[in-house]
């Protein structure tokens, strides 16, 4: 990849109708790595003009949801609707210049002209009614009713770009309707605000999901009639649900801060979103420096990518393996609070590092650690008249009665076990179980000896008193 010749300044241009998606994560991510590779200049614009459905509790979800996978903007969040006046300041421009011209068809005439041009097989567009061109005569102007803005859009040639992960795309332009750039109600629309802010902004470089393909033709042909640089464009290809169909939520949860509910880790996110539809010859497994040191959009697939929430399990897995056991303990605190748990008379860290190689996600992590934080409950009367038998009996009470003299440490309770298994002529699953269902309450925990260090040996000689 050569480096570019000016300085890189790229976007994330979400519309805050809801939450941050996977989809958008995954691409301001690719925006993000982009620009830090070179050491540029990330921007975050909300696109919030559509005011039915843009809301401030969705324009939060996104700061959230950016916040969380650490994808600070260098610049922003700016808001479209705030630059209203200077939106219709370059359509007055474009009218004066001769670029854009008032139209004053209305929408049933406009669906009528589409539905002519489908009847003689030809793509569905506006006529150019209102098009002015070298002597042609305008019909006279309806009284009762106010134009929309159009910009003139060039009828012959081609619109032509080397997408930065499709290749080369062309559209002729024949194809390109004299699209609606601000309403009747002086509203300028989506891909007009989208090219001023571009404009503006200074933007080199847009990363952004193939579905703006269509809207690429109309963005670049625009930003030529203001004379205005035209960035490089790289489309990458929609996420897919396991079955193949477009990702939705029948997959699983969609929402990025979803999956921080759920127990999973940014840095964990932010590998697996990397590597769906990114590679780095066969890593699977990378830091944040390390994608942005390797990152490059000519390694973007240009074929959709498949979610695959297993894969996300074990990076997520990998990560809590990496992370620092104190700072795993600080994550799940809350988490076993909410189910009712205790930590103060508990050492979390030591419960961490015996859980943290078995758990995929936080809230697995959490669910074991409920063993020493949560209430004990006596063990269910199947599992004592299973267990707790005669023998087994006899060599709990032994076990508690040489117990109360031992140092308490995992060394010293393995040493004492081996000492009963030996003297009572025991294997490991007959004195363990038993041990288990007396001080936990169930037949699966970890390594026994490590459970009865944390619990604390007033604890275990206490439980092993009720039997």
């Amino acid at each position: 990849m050569n480096a570019p010749t000016t300085p890189v300044r790229t976007r994330f241009a979400p519309s805050p109708t809801g939450f941050l998606h996977l989809g958008g994560a995954r691409t301001a991510l690719f925006a993000w790595a982009y620009a830090r590779h070179f050491g540029g200049t990330f921007i975050l614009r909300v696109e919030d003009t559509d005011l039915e459905r843009s809301t401030p509790q969705a324009v939060q979800a996104i700061l959230d949801g950016m916040a969380w996978l650490g994808l600070t903007p260098d610049e922003g969040p700016f808001y479209q609707m705030q630059h209203m006046d200077r939106y219709r300041e370059v359509i007055a421009s474009m009218l004066a210049a001769g670029t854009a011209y008032h139209c004053y068809s209305s929408p049933a005439e406009v669906d009528a002209m589409r539905e002519l041009a489908r009847s003689k097989g030809e793509k569905p567009r506006y006529d150019g009614t209102w098009r002015p061109e070298p002597g042609k005569t305008l019909p006279a102007i309806p009284a009762d009713r106010k134009p929309v803005v159009r910009f003139k859009s060039p009828q012959g040639g081609a619109t032509s770009w080397v997408d930065m992960v499709k290749g080369p795309i062309s559209f002729d332009n024949t194809e390109l309707d004299d699209l609606v750039i601000a309403r009747q109600d002086g509203t300028p629309t989506y891909n007009f605000c989208v090219v001023v802010d571009d404009w503006d902004m200074r933007i080199t470089h847009v990363l952004r999901g193939d579905d703006h393909v269509n809207n690429t033709p109309r963005q670049i042909t625009i930003l030529r009639a203001l004379g205005a640089p035209i960035p490089e464009y790289g489309h990458v290809p929609m996420i897919l649900g396991p079955d193949g169909d477009k990702l939705s939520k029948r997959h699983g949860a969609v929402s990025v801060m979803e999956y921080d509910y759920e127990g999973y880790l940014p840095e964990a996110m932010v590998n697996y979103l990397a590597r769906l539809g990114w590679s780095h010859g066969d890593d699977e497994l990378f830091s944040r420096e390390q994608l942005v040191s390797w990152f490059d959009p000519q390694h973007l697939s240009k074929s959709a990518a498949q979610w695959d929430p297993k894969k996300l399990n074990w990076v997520n897995a990998h990560y809590i393996k990496q992370t620092d056991d104190a700072v795993l303990a600080q994550a799940i605190t809350p988490r076993i609070a909410i189910r009712g748990g205790q930590t103060s008379h508990i050492d979390l860290i030591q419960v961490v590092k015996l859980l943290k190689d078995r758990a995929e996600t936080l809230e697995q992590l959490a669910d074991g650690a409920m063993l020493f934080c949560g209430t004990f409950h006596q063990p269910a009367a199947d599992l004592v008249a299973q267990h707790l038998t005669e023998t087994a009996r006899h060599a709990l009470q032994d076990f508690a009665v040489q117990a109360a003299d031992i140092t308490w440490t995992r060394e010293a309770i393995s040493a004492l076990i081996k000492t009963i298994l030996a003297s009572h002529t025991l294997k490991m699953p007959q004195l363990a179980i038993p041990l288990r269902v007396a001080v936990a309450g169930t037949t699966h925990t970890p390594a026994i000896d490590a459970v009865l260090e944390i619990l604390g040996k007033q604890t275990v000689l206490a439980r092993l008193a009720e039997i």
